[in-house]
């Protein structure tokens, strides 16, 4: 079994109680199934669940190199070659990432493929946002917010839309959908 959740902000990604936080138990009510891997709790988007120990490994093992895409709400006016040090990789302190896939998109996503956050990111009338578009094979502990602010543009909202070719489009913040799993 294979499950496809858009998580929304402020979630949790485990089904233990956990100080009066939502946690996945919120929102999925299916006996023995495990998140494939993690999204930090102020994050949003795709997390894949299943029951299979085999294929939750496959999903969460880097050597496995499964690509995860993300957009990225930035503080900043970013342009293409602000994002050469992350197509480079950036040493991060702890780790030099490998290189990502980045680009700047032309705006935010169409409210057809992203929903409204609650709370809303903070406005800043004089202080101008960037979208961006990120993929990595990593998925290290809040990766591409580290990645953003070394480059000097601080992640205000991010969004996972894939791992690999599941994707989240079509739910929105707090469905789910079961999906085919690879054979």
């Amino acid at each position: 079994m294979l499950i496809l959740f858009n998580k929304p902000y402020g979630v949790i990604c485990q089904f233990s109680p956990s100080a009066g936080k939502p946690t996945l138990k919120d929102f999925i009510n299916i006996a023995n199934v495990y998140p494939a891997g993690r999204l930090d709790t102020d994050s949003e988007g795709l997390l894949l669940l299943t029951d299979n120990g085999k294929l939750q490994k496959m999903i969460a093992d880097p050597a496995h190199k499964l690509a995860k895409t993300y957009w990225a709400e930035v503080e900043g006016a970013a342009t293409d070659s602000d994002l050469e040090p992350l197509r480079a990789g950036v040493d991060l302190g702890d780790f030099v990432t490998q290189p990502a896939l980045a680009r700047v998109l032309a705006g935010p996503p169409p409210s057809a493929e992203l929903w409204p956050r609650t709370p809303p990111v903070r406005f800043r009338k004089n202080i101008p946002t960037s979208w961006l578009e990120i993929v990595i094979a990593e998925g290290k502990n809040r990766q591409v917010r580290r990645m953003t602010a070394k480059i000097g543009f601080p992640t205000l909202r991010l969004v996972r839309v894939a791992i690999g070719a599941w994707r989240v489009d079509g739910l929105k913040s707090g469905q789910w959908r079961m999906a085919d799993a690879p054979v």
